[in-house]
């Protein structure tokens, strides 16, 4: 039987979808520059059951299978390949339970990242990963992903704050990983094993996630810099005078100037980079002043800093905006995502300005400055083959760099198949053959998310 009949046989009519226009609109990620194949079919599940009889009928039918969530990666960890079923998960979005008592929440994966931080800070609490796409980004690929964002430097990852999760596993059985309880030493960490696995060992169809009190209104300060290389020092100089902001984000010229001429946000174009930062406590407001001094001291030709949190959350703003301001542009767009250890961003932030200049590229750089994870933005006419070869190299050259600062591939974003050809240059063989071991133990007919991350 075809998977259409398969499908059909095992689901009702509303969440099979075989209009090819529909198909393709969910078959592809933001990574626009990695390339999708053609699903045969979409389906859009509500429950477990629904998510089992998917995987039934594609095992049925021999055909593979790509998880979704909101589409908003930038890896083509999501994409669509050539005949699979593309399963969206967007439908199964309901928050099922706020524990106050044990300051936990269970989830669908498709609840969207800021629904979820609204839903408890009703409750006095709060759900701490905050990657920048977090009013569109799904906790379902938030966990695929192991996604970060802007608070990383002080509270984690996803990886940090998920304690269980329900699973659809290649052969259609439903596993759960982790308990209820905040500790558990029994048996294997398979929770933290699915964390990260980009849809390629199951289908996350249930999460539960740790809360925190929710903070105090935090305090702000914007450092503008006229060098690079000044900023990086800082940053390094603000750790090792022991402070542990929030948040403390970097953004250079070329992103400032993109911001500001799309939204009119009143930024000093003409600095070489910003740096946001927050912290937040009962002496955040002495933390916030110190911390502007710092910044002062190594160069800073602008320092502000203010303790109203609607102010605040006004100047941060201005880095959420970035990668939208660059969208508009209407070019290709292709983000690199690699961390170094806090005292090797300098050497990053300058190679980086390096490797733009001598390839000739258009490379502004943002990055969440506090834990030494950079995002580069190669900004390039796709069709422009020199260009493209040119973008192509200076972004190897970025991965390779990062690596010879200790660093790392994919800080949050994934690997999806936009790194899948650096991954032996980070993991040596023996961690490489377990995970591929572990691959082929869960799925033995490689029928999940074939093509991304280690295959």
């Amino acid at each position: 039987m075809s998977i259409l009949d398969e499908l059909t046989d095992r689901l009702p009519a509303e969440c099979i979808q075989a209009d090819s226009d529909v198909i393709a609109s969910y078959g592809q990620d933001r990574a626009i520059f990695e390339g999708a194949g053609t699903a045969a079919i979409l389906v859009m599940p509500r429950s477990t059951d629904e998510v089992v009889a998917t995987v039934e009928a594609a095992n049925a039918a021999n055909v593979p299978i790509v998880p979704r969530g909101a589409g908003t990666g930038l890896t083509g960890a999501a994409n669509a390949i050539d005949g699979c079923v593309m399963l969206s998960l967007h439908r199964m979005n309901n928050i099922l339970d706020i524990d106050t008592t044990n300051r936990t929440a269970r989830v669908q994966p498709g609840v969207i990242n800021s629904d979820l931080k609204q839903a408890v800070a009703a409750e006095g609490l709060f759900y701490p990963p905050d990657p920048a796409s977090v009013d569109m980004s799904s906790i379902g690929g938030n966990v695929s992903t192991n996604a970060g964002g802007l608070c990383c430097v002080k509270y984690g990852v996803t990886r940090d704050y998920v304690i269980a999760l329900e699973v659809v596993m290649a052969s259609g059985e439903v596993m759960r990983t982790g308990r209820e309880t905040l500790k558990s030493t029994t048996g294997f960490d398979l929770t933290g094993l699915f964390v990260g696995s980009e849809g390629l060992l199951g289908v996350i169809t249930e999460v539960t996630v740790k809360l925190v009190p929710a903070p105090p209104p935090p305090s702000t300060a914007v450092a503008y810099f006229d060098e690079l290389p000044h900023a990086g020092t800082a940053i390094v100089d603000i750790f090792q005078q022991g402070h542990e902001p929030t948040l403390m984000e970097i953004m250079d010229q070329a992103s400032l100037q993109q911001i500001e001429s799309v939204y009119k946000m009143d930024i000093d174009t003409s600095a070489a980079c910003l740096i946001l930062i927050q912290t937040a406590g009962d002496e955040s407001s002495a933390r916030i002043a110190e911390i502007a001094q710092i910044c002062t001291d190594h160069g800073a030709t602008f320092v502000y800093h203010v303790d109203d949190p609607h102010e605040g959350d006004m100047l941060i703003e201005v880095r959420r905006k970035c990668w939208p301001a660059f969208e508009t542009l209407g070019k290709a767009l292709l983000p690199e995502d690699v961390a170094v250890p806090r005292q090797h961003l300098p050497a990053l932030l300058a190679g980086i300005v390096e490797i733009g200049e001598r390839h000739n590229v258009a490379l502004p750089t943002i990055g969440h400055a506090g834990d030494g994870n950079m995002h580069p933005l190669l900004v390039f006419d796709g069709n422009d083959p020199d260009e493209t070869a040119r973008v192509k190299a200076a972004f190897g050259e970025i991965v390779r760099l990062a690596l010879s600062l200790d660093g790392t591939i994919a800080g949050e974003h994934g690997v999806g198949t936009l790194k899948r050809e650096f991954v032996d240059e980070e993991l040596d063989p023996i961690q490489l053959a377990t995970m591929r071991s572990l691959k082929d133990l869960l799925d033995p007919a490689g029928r999940f998310n074939p093509g991304k991350k280690l295959t």
